[in-house]
């Protein structure tokens, strides 16, 4: 039987704020997409800061957040998009955890910079998993809450996991900054064969984010990106995968993003995917332009991603153990112990 905690009374549900976790993944032979946050690596560090697991269950918001009635105490922490956090009306920092307790009023206001943030709490929210994930797909109306974005009355619950004495922050250095100009690393292909000029101009062009774009995915406006004379405007279906770029009979590039499946248009590039969460937090009018890599450097910035985030977990229980061994050895020696560990790890005294 699973153990849960009524946490949350939803008051107002912001623009269109579902639970997310990792993804689904294993079904996509069926026709069921992915989906998952948007922006994994601010997903992975909400969970980080409130001591779940990767895979706990968070809110993304886009654009704009909801407001919450506290009914139970927990560790919150939001991280993504720039968006202000009010806690009973007093500004709290986002990319850090903070308490909240029964009786509290959260608020997450309109996105400053970046498009989505990520919610968690202390054991993750409670909802049931639907083929092994929590993940909502609005367009199949499965996961999540009821298989649909949040409204107002709704009530959230969150799961079993330790309420951190202590709260815990991201270093400034290490929190992603989300510029309206976006440069994206993507590997040609599968199908750069259909263009010659093409490929070239998509290459060394600016695109700006249409405003028909979703989780599903982007389209962009620009040049038109033509393909080689006598070479069909599309292919027999294939599997898509997050990060491809098609190009349709337009010749406007899309980037395909957590809700696809199959696709039948020729797939110019593919954004490599420690960049596909630079893509999640996009805005309609953001600028982009397309940096060619190849597959090892991929591999490379891929590793170099996960490197940061197993960085940050290995600071965050040193911070932890730190703390710890201060409160044990300055409660026999006033402070003098907390002053030694201090001078020991001063990185690691936030």
């Amino acid at each position: 039987m699973t153990i849960s905690y009524q946490l949350f009374k939803v008051l107002s549900p912001g623009l269109f704020t579902t639970v997310q976790d990792r993804g689904r993944y294993g079904y996509q032979r069926y026709g069921v997409p992915v989906s998952g946050a948007m922006d994994v690596f601010a997903a992975s560090l909400a969970n980080l800061l409130v001591g779940n697991g990767d895979d706990a269950a968070v809110l993304e918001c886009t654009v704009t957040g909801p407001g919450f009635f506290v009914l139970d105490h927990a560790r919150v922490a939001v991280t993504g998009a720039d968006m202000p956090i009010f806690l009973n009306g007093q500004a709290v920092a986002g990319w850090s955890s903070f308490r909240v307790k029964t009786g509290d009023v959260l608020e997450i206001g309109r996105a400053q910079s970046g498009c989505r943030s990520y919610v968690a709490v202390t054991g993750g929210f409670e909802v049931p998993p639907v083929m092994g994930s929590r993940s909502c797909n609005v367009g199949a109306g499965i996961g999540g809450l009821h298989g649909r974005p949040l409204q107002k009355e709704d009530g959230l619950c969150r799961g079993i996991g330790p309420i951190l004495p202590e709260p815990r922050r991201i270093p400034a250095e290490l929190v992603p900054k989300y510029p309206d100009r976006k440069i994206l690393r993507a590997v040609p292909g599968p199908q750069d064969d259909y263009f010659d000029e093409g490929l070239d101009m998509f290459f060394s062009s600016d695109f700006i984010v249409s405003h028909e774009s979703n989780r599903m995915g982007y389209r962009l406006s620009g040049p038109e990106i033509r393909q080689k004379t006598g070479k069909p405007t599309s292919i027999i279906s294939e599997s898509s995968l997050p990060g491809g770029v098609q190009i349709p009979p337009n010749g406007q590039p899309i980037i395909l993003l957590a809700e696809q499946t199959v696709g039948g248009y020729t797939k110019i590039a593919t954004v490599i995917s420690s960049d596909l969460d630079l893509i999640g937090q996009a805005t309609p009018g953001n600028s982009i332009r397309f940096q060619r890599v190849d597959l090892q450097t991929a591999y490379v910035l891929k590793r170099k991603q996960q490197q940061i985030i197993d960085h940050l977990k290995e600071i965050v229980v040193l911070t932890d153990t730190v703390r710890d061994l201060q409160k044990e050895f300055a409660a026999e020696n006033e402070d003098a112990a907390a002053r030694h560990f201090a001078d020991l790890y001063p990185e690691c005294i936030w």
